[in-house]
C-alpha cells in the first residue's frame, strides 16, 4: 500500500461522491421513477459512481414527482 497518498486532496471528492449517492438514493426512495424499479436505480447508483447518478437524475426521475 502506497502512504504517499494526497488525502487532503482526495477526501473531498470522496465526500462528494458519497454525498452524491446518498443524494440519489433518498430521491429514489421518496419519488416515483420511470423505466426501472426503485431496486434497479439504486443498484444503478451505487454500481457506477456517479455515471449511475446522473443517469437517474437524467433519465429515471419522473419530472412530475418534484
Amino acid at each position: 500500500m502506497n502512504a504517499d497518498i494526497p488525502w487532503a486532496g482526495v477526501l473531498p471528492i470522496i465526500v462528494v461522491a458519497v454525498g452524491f449517492i446518498v443524494y440519489c438514493l433518498i430521491d429514489i426512495s421518496r419519488h416515483e421513477v420511470k423505466h426501472l424499479p426503485k431496486w434497479a436505480w439504486a443498484l444503478i447508483c451505487l454500481m457506477s459512481v456517479p455515471l449511475g447518478g446522473i443517469a437517474y437524475l437524467m433519465l429515471g426521475k419522473d419530472a412530475s414527482s418534484t
